[in-house]
């Protein structure tokens, strides 16, 4: 017996504890993700531990944990998802919620400077995207925000 054949059997026998290692350290890693792919990937983890405990060779074990994570991550994750997003308030907050909002240019609005008064009462820095400056006391609508800096476009109404 050569020593590649008796690594082989070394795996094939200790390849339950590999198993069981994979499923605690994905499990911890979910716990800190909560994103369910990798409760998906110990899910995989255990069939691969069940088949190892029925007797398939490992390539066998591993075929099948692949398999089964990849069809839980397609098939049980997205309604998992949407049944722990389902009672969320749609509405948009912090950042977010300022997104094509209107208001006023304080002060004349370019690439590199400019001020706006939002309609919801703040004020923040403002910058255009345009190559197009916004003159003082027109119309505008934040389009992204960047840090402390609104980015606007002009508004037509």
């Amino acid at each position: 017996m050569n020593e590649f054949s008796v690594f082989i059997d070394l795996i094939e026998n200790w390849a339950w504890i590999g198993w069981i290692v994979l499923i605690a350290a994905f499990l911890v890693i979910e716990m800190l993700s909560l994103d369910f792919t990798f409760l998906m990937l110990s899910f995989g983890s255990a069939l691969g531990l069940i088949s190892d405990l029925v007797g398939v060779p490992v390539w066998g074990q591993v075929i099948i944990a692949a398999a089964a994570a990849a069809l839980f991550i397609l098939f049980l994750r997205p309604p998992l998802l949407r049944r722990l997003h389902r009672g969320e308030d749609p509405t948009k907050s912090n950042v977010d919620a300022l997104i094509d909002i209107r208001g006023i240019a304080l002060q004349q609005i370019t690439q590199v400077s400019g001020q706006v008064k939002l309609s919801n009462g703040d004020t923040w820095t403002a910058r255009t995207s345009a190559p197009v400056a916004i003159p003082e006391g027109a119309a505008i609508s934040v389009t992204s925000i960047n840090g402390a800096t609104a980015f606007v476009r002009p508004v037509n109404d």
